[in-house]
């Protein structure tokens, strides 16, 4: 009988150490999934670092590593040559980016109207699209918010020709706003707004664009056709988390503050990143009963005109060629 306890014993004991070993290996077999955002750290990528904090990636088997990037074209560069497995960036610039050519896909699409905003001074408020006219609004080439203001302001019955567009230097926009030089300015409610009036101590008229029928797609999960090949399961892990992490994050803006603040030396104060994060939060949906980043087609259909109304494109690519809904799970 004690030979048999014995035995039992040691049988128990071999298997729970089998069990460790074969977690522990699973653990071990992580998969790498280098992720570059087309900016500097945000707000906007807070989901990121309080689902990392909180083993979100490791859970699934993503071995997560982000980096901050210098810009759209940057990014999706590193992307091409292999050095990332997925980008963050807005989803204008992939769909512009894969009507030049450039084989990648948007494998998810969390900001499906970018949340830009025109902002004025309280002694010339802009509040409605009709309160453009007469007023000067700063302009940069490729920057997003007034690149589509004709479009706008077709959407929106407003006369163009009696809103000037004063070009400058994207750094010197907001300053000139600022020093009242221009009566209007674009800006994003998930990053500049909320820096610009902590640092002001001023609220100003807000303008959503969005809300007036400019829709802009935003953030975007982006990949390779050819890592999407090779590295479909461990994108989809990857996305799935992602998924986990915001609504997380929805739950607790103050947990991601604190995550995302771990890692951001010299960013603003934790009241301006939760600002950041919350309108982050209010700008990520998805059509009913799809899951957190389904890229519905006729938001690619609409981009692509968009795109079309300010620059030649040529014979627009098939709407599959833009985007895959594969690696999302229900």
């Amino acid at each position: 009988m004690l030979q048999a306890t014995g035995f039992i014993r040691s049988a128990a004991f071999a298997a729970a150490t089998a069990f460790a070993t074969l977690m522990a290996g699973q653990s071990a077999m992580a998969d790498d999934v280098n992720v570059r955002f087309s900016w500097k750290l945000k707000g906007e990528y807070g989901f990121f670092y309080l689902g990392e904090q909180k083993g979100i990636y490791k859970d699934a088997g993503v071995a997560l590593k982000l980096g901050e990037g210098a810009g759209s074209q940057a990014a999706l560069g590193a992307l091409i040559q292999g050095q990332e497995d997925a980008v963050i960036l807005p989803g204008i610039f992939a769909i512009s980016a894969i009507q030049k050519g450039m084989p990648v896909k948007i494998v998810a699409l969390y900001q499906p109207e970018a949340p830009i905003v025109l902002i004025s001074h309280p002694e010339k408020p802009v509040n409605e699209p009709g309160d453009l006219e007469g007023k000067t609004i700063a302009h940069s080439i490729g920057e997003t918010g007034t690149s589509y203001l004709d479009a706008f302001c077709e959407i929106n019955k407003v006369d163009c020709s009696k809103v000037s567009k004063v070009q400058m230097d994207s750094q010197s926009r907001v300053p000139q706003f600022l020093q009242k030089q221009v009566d209007v300015v674009s800006v994003y409610l998930t990053n500049d707004l909320p820096v610009l009036e902590d640092r002001i101590g001023q609220h100003f008229p807000t303008l959503d664009m969005a809300e007036h029928g400019l829709a802009i797609p935003g953030m975007a999960v982006v990949a390779s056709d050819a890592g999407i090949a090779n590295k479909a399961e461990t994108l989809k892990n990857f996305l799935a988390a992602n998924a986990k992490a915001i609504d997380m994050t929805r739950s607790d803006p103050a947990a991601a503050t604190a995550a995302l603040m771990a890692v951001w030396q010299g960013g603003p104060s934790a009241k301006v990143v939760q600002q950041q994060i919350e309108a982050t939060s209010e700008s990520i949906h998805s059509p009913s009963g799809k899951p957190v980043g389904w890229i519905d087609e006729q938001a690619i259909a609409d981009a692509l005109k968009l795109i079309g109304s300010v620059e030649d494109i040529g014979e627009p690519k098939p709407l599959s060629t833009f985007y895959t809904n594969e690696l999302l799970t229900q």
